[in-house]
């Protein structure tokens, strides 16, 4: 990218998260451009998230350089969809198990 004497440095906002339209309207109101090379329709793509993005947020560039930017596939378009939660896994050393009461087992309760 050729950088013209006087160009004011722009920082990168944070784009990931966003949706498509939310992105766009960010990036172009801190003065960057965005490219979505797994987007070809990116100037119509409205309600998909940026999950990536190149480069990160906080870096100074020069007004109007590109930002790159990724989007989730989603469940239609062959990603990974939702996941359950995974439950905590069981404590090492075998089955734990709850011990009786301490004293007399013969104790007459009464």
């Amino acid at each position: 990218m050729r950088r013209t004497p006087g160009t004011p440095e722009v920082r990168v906002p944070r784009l990931v998260g966003l949706m498509a339209v939310d992105a766009r309207e960010t990036a172009e109101a801190r003065g960057v451009l965005l490219a979505a090379p797994d987007r070809p329709d990116f100037p119509s793509t409205v309600v998909d998230y940026v999950v990536r993005q190149f480069p990160q947020p906080g870096a100074e560039v020069p007004r109007g350089a590109v930002v790159t930017v990724w989007f989730d596939l989603g469940d239609a378009e062959g990603g990974a969809g939702m996941r359950e939660p995974r439950p905590p896994r069981p404590p090492s050393g075998g089955m734990r198990r709850e011990l009786d009461r301490p004293g007399d087992p013969f104790e007459v309760l009464g």
